[in-house]
């Protein structure tokens, strides 16, 4: 499946416009009664293919995958390379400048996947390195209640999973969450669970200790 968005940034009569266009997103059904649906984000240079192909293995029978695929684009960490990537990164730290209109689209991809999930279904974001990058994102916009251009945040983000990622913008995000008590009492409750290590699987079957019990 192919989806695109077109984004306005900027101000003034001349905004800024990009467009982004995600590929095809593969879906792993649940094999037992559906409890939750996680988004699951690859990495740089990744496809929501092979993720499924991991996902489809794990011993969570109650847990439906949806896994998007970037869009493909040039990224400055690369040195212009195009690839897919959920957003452009120069360098992972708190000084490198963020890709905030593409972290906004990716978050807006996701959450519109998420908005058709069933009421009594918890719903989580993770994802690997890269995805796991903007699945932390997601969970910023979850506490603010909107994304950084101002958009509503849609969804009741119940779960955030991160392995071997990075929280973009994290020094800006951090005081403006300090700054907001309703922000800082959502970020609070939402339980997240983040992981460095050298086994996905491992990490992942420990979703049901954490998330669906």
């Amino acid at each position: 499946m192919s989806y695109q968005q077109h984004f306005s940034m900027g101000s003034g009569s001349r905004p800024a416009r990009r467009n982004f266009e995600f590929g095809r997103t593969c879906v792993v059904r649940p094999q037992g009664k559906h409890q939750a649906t996680i988004v699951w984000l690859h990495g740089l240079g990744d496809n929501g293919s092979s993720c499924s192909q991991l996902l489809e293995n794990l011993p969570l029978p109650n847990v439906k995958w949806i896994c998007p695929t970037a869009p493909t684009r040039p990224v400055a960490l690369l040195g212009g390379f195009p690839c897919t990537a959920w957003f452009d990164v120069g360098e992972i730290s708190e000084e490198s400048p963020d890709d905030w209109e593409g972290l906004d689209a990716s978050a807006t991809h996701i959450a519109n996947l998420l908005s058709t999930e069933p009421a009594d279904v918890k719903i989580a974001i993770g994802g690997f390195s890269m995805g796991a990058a903007t699945a932390l994102y997601s969970a910023t916009c979850a506490a603010f209640g909107r994304y950084s251009n101002g958009n509503a945040y849609p969804i009741n983000l119940r779960a955030v999973v991160g392995l071997s990622g990075w929280l973009p913008g994290s020094r800006s995000l951090r005081t403006k969450v300090e700054g907001s008590h309703e922000a800082a009492r959502r970020a609070a409750s939402l339980p997240i669970f983040l992981c460095h290590g050298t086994s996905m699987h491992s990490c992942l079957c420990r979703l049901e200790l954490h998330f669906l019990n």
